[in-house]
């Protein structure tokens, strides 16, 4: 019984540390987006990939403070990738699409909250860049409609920027 209330203490201790740390980190990736002025969104997503870091490794933590056997972890792991592994290339639309967004994200001149006008040859879409999620971009109309477009597909438009607002 003693060694599951050292188990008990060691998790407490081990979310505290996740707590704080996630708290410090936020703090400096505000701290850091505000002297160099990224947009609040940059810095919303940033903080969410770190929160999900941070949270894989409390996980790895307390996998080890309780002792989970490491072949059947591999195994699990190993049938979990396998699955995944399948799904991905079983649907490469969604591999690209989530591509198509790192690139957006990072490598695109259109930011979130620019004014774009995708250009197509039978649908002209204008508005604001309200949303880049990981398979879509969300477009907010100038009569506050949502449109959607797959990643991949917004990449291979033509956009001009600023063209309201």
């Amino acid at each position: 019984m003693e060694e599951y209330k050292i188990k008990v203490v060691e998790t407490i201790c081990a979310i505290f540390v996740y707590l704080m740390l996630k708290l410090i980190v936020q703090r400096i990736i505000r701290k850091v987006g505000a002297k160099f002025k990224y947009r609040s969104s940059r810095i919303k997503i940033t903080n969410k990939i770190v929160s999900v870091l941070l949270l894989i490794i409390l996980a790895i933590m307390l996998i080890f403070v309780w002792g989970v056997d490491q072949s059947e972890l591999l195994i699990f792991l190993s049938t979990i990738l396998t699955v995944l592994g399948v799904a991905f290339f079983a649907q490469w639309s969604i591999i690209s699409n989530i591509t198509s967004t790192l690139i957006i994200f990072f490598n695109h001149p259109i930011k979130i909250g620019d004014h774009l006008t995708i250009m197509d040859k039978e649908y002209e879409i204008e508005g604001q860049l309200s949303d880049i999620s990981i398979f879509f971009i969300i477009i907010k109309t100038k009569e506050n409609k949502k449109i959607t477009i797959p990643s991949n597909v917004f990449m291979q438009k033509m956009i001009k920027q600023g063209t309201s607002g």
